[in-house]
């Protein structure tokens, strides 16, 4: 079987990306021919993938991204597949993998009359609509309850199409399979002191993803806990904006910004917190990758796996409407209390060994490979 996927860019460290590839590979593995159509694609690239880069000319991400709907359309019609699965909302797909948010509650709840009026929300609302509404037959692969409730509030999408499924985390990066004295190497090979602290944010989209709140809560730590604490920030994005936040706030020495690595898990080990103070999260598979790391977690109610936190009882999940004091708290209270963070990092290996947070590819693959419309 012809299997198309469709994502706009490709670039290892973005956790749909993550998500992608071994969905890809699963399906792959399963003896079925993987095609994949992106308007780019950053690092190495599976062999057993058939890569079809889209040429795209508008200076715009909704032009790009209309010009490259166009093109696989014409593609798909001239090399037909039997299953078309789409990493972006967009017409025609077989199944959609529904890593974002819903983009009609986002305008809803942001944005005001006169942003409905361009030509980026005319696009986008059409390929969300065409995705999601009423009567079509694309099956629809989710992450969480949350984005279930806000996709049939706007377009009564049938309670069957929806197949929410469980996390999936690489199995590497699972505490058990880390070396011996993991903390203590990887702080060395950091140049993190044994009496230092080390806080870890990961994710591309550092407006998105609340750099700014954790910037803020490192530099409301008392002088004699803040001058031993540093920040590393793993995402791809630019840190200018942040950086300054950091200078402003006298932090900027304790606040290192690194483009991707790939050497996360190792981080996770060394390190003593993740924060994860999100704005927006359709879900955060660096949280459950936390959790299987034995990583305690201070994570925004607005993530969608920030129930995983509470459920492993592992961090704390900090409330809506937003308090920056709540994490200024919760961060200095986890810093200056070594028993609590022994107790949340147990909990958490308890959790990843008593709760599927793996198996997420394969069961994509089931629905994928399987009777789609069935």
């Amino acid at each position: 079987m012809i299997v198309a996927f469709c994502l706009y860019k490709y670039f290892p460290f973005g956790g749909l990306q993550r998500d992608f590839l071994r969905i890809a590979q699963t399906v792959a593995a399963r003896g079925h021919h993987v095609r994949v159509y992106t308007q780019s694609w950053q690092g190495d690239c599976p062999a057993e993938f058939e890569l079809i880069t889209v040429p795209v000319k508008s200076r715009t991400n909704h032009g790009r991204n209309a010009e490259y709907y166009a093109w696989v359309q014409a593609h798909l019609k001239a090399h037909p597949a039997e299953r078309i699965i789409g990493f972006n909302k967009m017409p025609g797909l077989d199944v959609y993998y529904a890593a974002d948010v819903c983009y009609a509650e986002k305008v809803a709840q942001e944005k005001g009359f006169f942003y409905r009026l361009t030509a980026r929300y005319r696009h986008y609302a059409a390929f969300e609509r065409a995705t999601f509404e009423k009567g079509k037959a694309t099956q629809l692969l989710m992450l969480t309850n949350k984005q279930i409730a806000d996709f049939q509030k706007h377009y009564q999408t049938e309670p069957e199409r929806f197949h929410i499924l469980p996390p999936g985390i690489y199995p590497d990066r699972k505490y058990s399979q880390q070396i011996p004295d993991a903390r203590a190497v990887y702080r060395a090979k950091n140049g993190i002191g044994e009496h230092e602290f080390l806080l870890l944010q990961v994710g591309s989209d550092f407006s998105r993803k609340g750099v700014d709140r954790s910037i803020e809560a490192l530099a409301a730590l008392p002088d004699a806990l803040r001058c031993k604490t540093t920040l590393y920030v793993v995402g791809q994005d630019k840190p200018g904006r942040f950086e300054a936040l950091a200078t402003k706030r006298g932090v900027r020495e304790n606040v290192h910004f690194f483009s991707g690595r790939n050497d996360v898990s190792e981080l996770m080990a060394a390190a003593d917190v993740l924060l994860h103070p999100a704005y927006q999260e359709a879900a955060g598979i660096v949280l459950l990758e936390a959790i299987t790391g034995g990583l305690p977690v201070l994570v925004s109610e607005v993530c969608g796996y920030a129930h995983y936190i509470a459920a492993a009882n592992c961090g704390e999940v900090l409330g809506e409407p937003w308090k920056q004091s709540a994490l200024n708290d919760a961060l200095r209270n986890a810093l200056t209390n070594p028993q609590l963070r022994q107790a949340w990092a147990e909990n958490a290996r308890h959790y990843a060994d008593t709760q599927d947070l793996y198996s997420l590819p394969e069961k994509a693959a089931d629905i994928i490979i399987g009777d789609v419309h069935g």
